[in-house]
C-alpha cells in the first residue's frame, strides 16, 4: 500500500470516527452538546484535523444526515423484503419507518428538522436519501403512474406523525390506530 493509500484510508477513517460520535454525543447530550470543541476532545483531534474534514457544525450534522439515510435505506428495505405483497410491504415500510424514528430521535432530527442544505426530490439529492425513498416507491406497482407522487404523500404523512409522536403532542397509545387508518387510505394505490 502506497502512503498516499494510507493516508486517505486514515482520513476516511477519522471521517467516520467524527461521525459517530457526533451521532454518539446528540443521542446522549442532545445537539446542542455537538460542538467542534467537544468532538475534537472525544474523538482525541485537534480542533484545525477535526475542520480539515468539516467546515463546521452544519456540515457535521449533513453528513450525519446522510448516514442516517443509509441506515434508513437497510431498515426499510428489510421491512418491504419480508413482506412481498404491495399492501403488507407498505404497512411493513411504515412501521419500519416509525420505529427508526423513535429508536434514533437525535439521527431522525439530524435528517429532518435541523437545518442542513440536504434536499428531497432534486439534481443533487444524495444516492442514501433516493434509496430510501425508492423503499417507499417500491411498495407501489410499477405500473402505477403516481407511485412516486404516493410514496411521497406518505413519506410526508409518517414525518408529521413522527415528529407530533416524538415531540408528545399526539398520544403514543393510538400510534397503531394511526397507522392502521393511513395504510388503509393508501393501500388501494399501492396495487
Amino acid at each position: 500500500m502506497s502512503v498516499k493509500e494510507r493516508r486517505a484510508r486514515e482520513r476516511a477513517q477519522r471521517h467516520r470516527l467524527i461521525i459517530a460520535a457526533a451521532r454518539e454525543l446528540a443521542e446522549t447530550e442532545g445537539w446542542e452538546a455537538v460542538t467542534t470543541r467537544r468532538l475534537a476532545e472525544r474523538v482525541e483531534y485537534s480542533q484545525p484535523v477535526l475542520y480539515s474534514h468539516f467546515s463546521g457544525k452544519d456540515a457535521i450534522v449533513r453528513a450525519v444526515a446522510i448516514d442516517g439515510f443509509g441506515e434508513l435505506t437497510g431498515h426499510l428495505r428489510r421491512a418491504r423484503l419480508a413482506a412481498p405483497e404491495p399492501a403488507r410491504a407498505l404497512r411493513a415500510v411504515c412501521r419500519a419507518y416509525l420505529e427508526f424514528a423513535t429508536d434514533r430521535p437525535a439521527l431522525y432530527q439530524a435528517m429532518f428538522v435541523m437545518p442542513t442544505d440536504v434536499r428531497c426530490a432534486h439534481a443533487d439529492t444524495p444516492p442514501q436519501l433516493r434509496a430510501a425513498f425508492d423503499e417507499f416507491v417500491g411498495c407501489f406497482r410499477a405500473d402505477n403512474p403516481r407511485r412516486e407522487l404516493v410514496a411521497e404523500v406518505t413519506w410526508s404523512a409518517l414525518h408529521g406523525i413522527a415528529v407530533l409522536s416524538g415531540s408528545g403532542r399526539i398520544p403514543p397509545e393510538t400510534q397503531d390506530e394511526r397507522l392502521d387508518l393511513l395504510v388503509t387510505r393508501l393501500a388501494d394505490t399501492a396495487d
